[in-house]
């Protein structure tokens, strides 16, 4: 399908809409059908035609002409299966036409799409009553009760969130609190609104506040959960799952994030024990297996770790996540039987949107272990694509980020706070971009007696999106702030971290994304240690477009993108090297594997540390790994892999382009 636009403005396409809803309200629809048919006769942008597509489905119910709507509502499906109005529509329509199963499969999928179609819930009670399913029949009326009795405002915010219109249900919500200050309901929303934008401060703020309103809420101890796992901020998520157990000692869903936040903790024995008493009452729980699974993963239990991901797609077979999750491993290789089994779920339009884009990826990695390159590609490609319609990635608004860090972290600057900070030597950052040899640094050092290995770390993170609250922005909020707040934030981060520590004199923070923050690092812990994880451009870049990440990295479902971001990373880590001389190291990720042992003692030099044989031998060392190279890392040093980006080279000319630009 053609993503141009066929040289209609904008707003005259808005004010083609409006006709036709006009038409439609006044139930003209004969002409609103053939203004609809009129502007999918035209070169379409995708989300323009789906919104069209849906009008038309409309006007030809209202109109009778049932038949002719669900072929166009079977065209809409094809481009967007999430489209929760769509299905709302084939339950109208199979409704009418008198096939009631049906309708009630159409209807239950609009409401799992989105849960604040008061319409649709209203519409399936009575078919579960005609079915003589009881037990349905009431969830529904329940549902149907809950959201009748929500204020008009919260429902339709709540609606617009589920459609994806973030900001506009950002808005209402806030109206609506303005005079309804401590509604639960509206700041449960906000929150949520909040989440999904990423502004994950503020949504713990709210929260937080929810809580202390209403400590009884349950729904308010489940989102806080859940957004402190997010945050990686997993002592108080196991502090806060362990204080709502006490009430339900016995709730799955409880327990499954307590365990969560324990791997997170590293305390991955004990997840693996709740996960398996678990299972042990009941086996058909394929998201607990999956979460034994990456358990089982972080431990380095591989064999365990792939039959509890296999149990997992035995219990689901739509599972999209276990098939990619064994293909995550990045030493699984599937049977004839497993590529035929995702290969029939992708062309199912019944699969979700989330399962098909973890089956596309996992199917580019399956098909290039068989070196069917093209049609790996294929693969990694629909994955990606259909990926981007889940995220908003901008990456005008990320070079925009890296030129501000620029403009503002000039060498006065440093040179004026050169002694504020915190004096700590204790942290050592490994920075760069995903899939550039991060994990295998981190377990050369964490093998080292002195250094403690930890995770992924989002406390810098954290840090600069406090600052991101202050009325001048940061980072230019940096060259303003109270020379106090940067020992006082130092001082946090050390805080804040040392529930990951093993009692090591130096701990490891491998948050690749940091690279952005290295002149805040530099000024709240000037002695801290910083190490550039380094890899050639289109290995690296390529390697990040096949990966499908669990959160975050969002330029790397686009190979324009991704090479944008590695140019404007390339450019930020030259200005660091001008104007903090010596204070991170570049480690090329090559130049590792052809001298370990020249390489490893220059990183251990670097850090202060005495040369230790087990950095040597780091394959050897257990510690619980959670990122994707985690297997690799439990390996010696190979150079398979290091040129797979070749085998892919005719497909690459837009990465090609974009990295070859100013070099």
């Amino acid at each position: 399908m053609s993503t141009k636009n066929n040289g209609q403005p904008k707003a005259l396409i808005q004010e083609v809409y409006k006709v036709i809803k006009t038409n439609i309200q006044q139930a003209k629809f004969s002409e609103a059908i053939l203004l609809c048919q009129k502007q999918l006769a035209t070169d379409l942008p995708d989300n323009d035609r789906i919104e069209v597509l849906y009008l038309l489905v409309v006007a030809q119910r209202l109109q009778g002409e049932h038949h002719g709507a669900l072929e166009s509502n079977k065209t809409l499906l094809e481009l967007n299966a999430e489209h929760a109005r769509a299905w709302q529509e084939n339950g109208y329509l199979y409704s009418a036409m008198g096939e009631h199963l049906k309708a009630a499969q159409a209807f239950y999928q609009a409401t799992q799409l989105n849960p604040a179609l008061l319409s649709s819930w209203r519409a399936i009670q009575p078919l579960y009553d005609r079915q003589g399913n009881s037990k349905a029949a009431a969830i529904a009326k329940g549902q149907v009760d809950y959201l009748a009795a929500l204020p008009s405002a919260v429902l339709g915010a709540t609606d617009l969130m589920y459609e994806g219109d973030l900001h506009t249900a950002d808005r209402i919500c806030r109206q609506f609190l303005q005079t309804n200050k401590h509604h639960a309901e509206a700041m449960l929303l906000l929150a949520e609104i909040g989440i999904q934008l990423k502004v994950y401060g503020e949504a713990e703020f709210i929260l937080s506040s929810c809580i202390e309103l209403y400590p009884q809420n349950k729904v308010a101890g489940m989102a806080y959960l859940k957004l402190m796992a997010k945050m990686a901020k997993f002592a108080e998520a196991k502090t806060l799952a362990d204080k709502l157990l006490v009430a339900s000692p016995s709730n799955a869903i409880l327990l499954c994030a307590k365990a969560s936040a324990m791997v997170g903790l590293g305390e991955v024995k004990g997840a693996i024990s709740i996960y398996q008493d678990l299972l042990q009452q009941n086996q058909d729980q394929p998201g607990i297996q999956l979460l034994l699974g990456h358990a089982l993963k972080a431990q380095g239990d591989l064999s365990a770790a792939i039959a509890a991901y296999q149990r997992a797609y035995h219990f689901n077979n739509e599972l999209g996540d276990a098939y990619w999750s064994l293909a995550n491993t990045k030493t699984y290789h599937f049977s004839d039987a497993e590529l035929a089994a995702m290969e029939a779920l992708v062309s199912k339009p019944k699969v979700s949107l989330e399962n098909r884009i973890h089956l596309h990826f996992a199917l580019g990695k399956s098909l290039e272990d068989r070196k069917s390159f093209a049609a790996a590609f294929a693969h990694y490609t629909k994955g990606n694509q259909l990926k981007q319609q889940q995220i908003k990635y901008n990456p005008d608004a990320f070079e925009g980020q890296v030129g501000k860090q620029i403009e503002t972290c000039q060498p006065e600057l440093f040179a004026r706070l050169q002694a504020v900070g915190e004096q700590s030597a204790d942290p050592i950052f490994i920075v760069g971009l995903p899939r550039a040899g991060s994990t295998l640094l981190e377990q050369i050092l964490a093998s080292h007696s002195q250094v403690d290995g930890t995770m992924e770390l989002h406390d810098i993170l954290g840090l600069a999106s406090k600052l991101q609250g202050q009325k001048n922005q940061y980072p230019a909020i940096l060259s303003d702030l109270d020379e106090s707040y940067f020992a006082r934030f130092g001082q946090k981060y050390l805080q804040d971290t040392h529930v990951y520590r093993a009692g090591a004199p130096f701990f490891i923070d491998k948050m690749p994304n940091n690279f952005l923050h290295i002149g805040l690092i530099k000024l709240i812990l000037p002695n801290a240690k910083v190490i550039d994880a380094r890899r050639d451009a289109m290995a690296c870049c390529f390697s990040g477009f096949k990966q499908l990440f669990g959160d975050g990295q969002e330029f790397s479902y686009g190979l324009e993108d991704i090479g944008r971001y590695y140019r404007a990373y390339e450019k930020l880590m030259s200005h660091w090297d001008s104007v903090l001389p010596g204070f991170v190291l570049k480690v090329q990720h090559e130049a590792l594997i052809d001298d370990l042992h020249g390489q490893v003692q220059r990183i251990l030099d670097f850090c202060g540390l005495p040369f230790e044989q087990q950095c040597i031998d780091f394959h050897k060392t257990e510690r619980a790994i959670k990122t994707p190279s985690s297997e690799q890392v439990r390996q010696p040093i190979y150079r398979t892999g290091m040129d797979q980006w070749k085998n892919f080279e005719s497909h690459l000319s837009a990465l090609k382009d974009v990295l070859s630009e100013g070099a």
